[in-house]
């Protein structure tokens, strides 16, 4: 049995790994902004502050034996301010926090974002470098904390591990399959190049799986940390057959129209300059980076992971639609 420390244990991701360690027998505890009644139901500690405020987050730390740091603020469009104040600087007192209250695990949630570079990657591996441009905010605050996480690793103390789930899908998504459905019952959904791209998904209960296979590893070896890992399922799907599985469960026809990779790169450009001059509240209706990941293949390797620290996904991908069955149905 484990104390166990999840940030962010209320979101999506946070919320599965939350039950996941509860129903090994562990003790939880949760940080995040708000509150959360399924929090209570499990009957798990929590406690509300901000992962920029040091001293929240070193009393959160304290008297745990492993933090999975799941907390993030996501998207591409905001400020530099915010994306990297929460996501890399938070990171930081976390990192700090370990240290200081005697933490013997960090469990990080990254993002294959981290090393995307604007052109495709197909099986690719963990040797890919960082890049040195970044399309938006959101990889460049991630991999800046995930650079900050890696290097804390100390095998006689802090042991730390940096996961990529890439993305995550299921029961209970607020925020990819419900923007996938909208855009599509408002008619703003259109296929962005040929539509022959390939890319690698994480079914939620899979990437929750896979926090705690690193977890345990870290207790009982050192093999993997220090490392960085992607995490999804073995085989890739072509983005817009699997887009368009989603749409079907949902009673919703298919994607049909269609715009060139060229043209949607040149409007997200065009769109983020009149975003930024007028001040406009939201995010633009496209931007390079959304551009680049609708009309480019970005499949990792999952490999490293099985060697390293055994992961294996627990749910298959046709038993996992299945699973997200009953949220399609409640938007029909």
């Amino acid at each position: 049995m484990i104390k166990a420390l999840v940030t962010g244990g209320g979101g999506f991701l946070g919320l599965y790994i939350v039950e996941q360690l509860r129903a090994a027998g562990h003790d939880v505890r949760v940080f995040s902004r708000g509150s959360y009644p399924a929090l209570t139901a499990l009957g798990v500690e929590t406690q509300q502050g901000d992962l920029q405020n040091a001293t929240d987050v070193e009393k959160a730390c304290a008297g745990v034996d492993a933090v999975f740091h799941v907390a993030a603020v996501p998207g591409v469009w905001g400020t530099w301010e915010t994306y990297h104040g929460i996501n890399t600087l938070g990171t930081l007192n976390v990192i700090s926090a370990c240290q200081q209250n005697g933490v013997q695990r960090l469990i990080y949630t990254s993002s294959p974002s981290v090393v995307f570079d604007g052109v495709d990657h197909v099986d690719a591996d963990e040797s890919l470098p960082y890049p040195t441009k970044w399309l938006c905010h959101y990889p460049h605050s991630k991999a800046l904390a995930e650079q900050a996480v890696l290097a804390a690793n100390d095998p006689n103390g802090l042991r730390t591990i940096s996961l990529r789930p890439h993305l995550i899908w299921g029961p209970r998504d607020n925020h990819l399959i419900p923007r996938l459905i909208e855009k599509a019952r408002s008619g703003q959904l259109r296929q962005v190049g040929r539509g022959d791209n390939v890319v690698s998904i994480s079914y939620v209960e899979n990437a929750a799986a896979a926090h705690l296979q690193a977890e345990e590893s870290l207790r009982n070896s050192t093999t993997a940390a220090g490392q960085a890992y992607f995490i999804n399922e073995p085989e890739a799907v072509n983005l817009w057959n699997w887009i368009n599985l989603v749409l079907e469960r949902a009673g919703l026809p298919p994607v049909t129209q269609r715009i060139s990779a060229t043209t949607a790169w040149y409007a997200g450009a065009i769109l983020e300059t009149a975003w930024k001059v007028l001040k406009r509240s939201g995010d633009p209706p496209m931007t390079r980076f959304v551009a680049a990941q609708l009309s480019g293949s970005h499949s990792y390797s999952v490999m490293a992971a099985q060697r390293d620290f055994g992961y294996k996904p627990l749910v298959s991908f046709e038993e996992g639609l299945r699973r997200m069955q009953t949220d399609l149905d409640a938007i029909k």
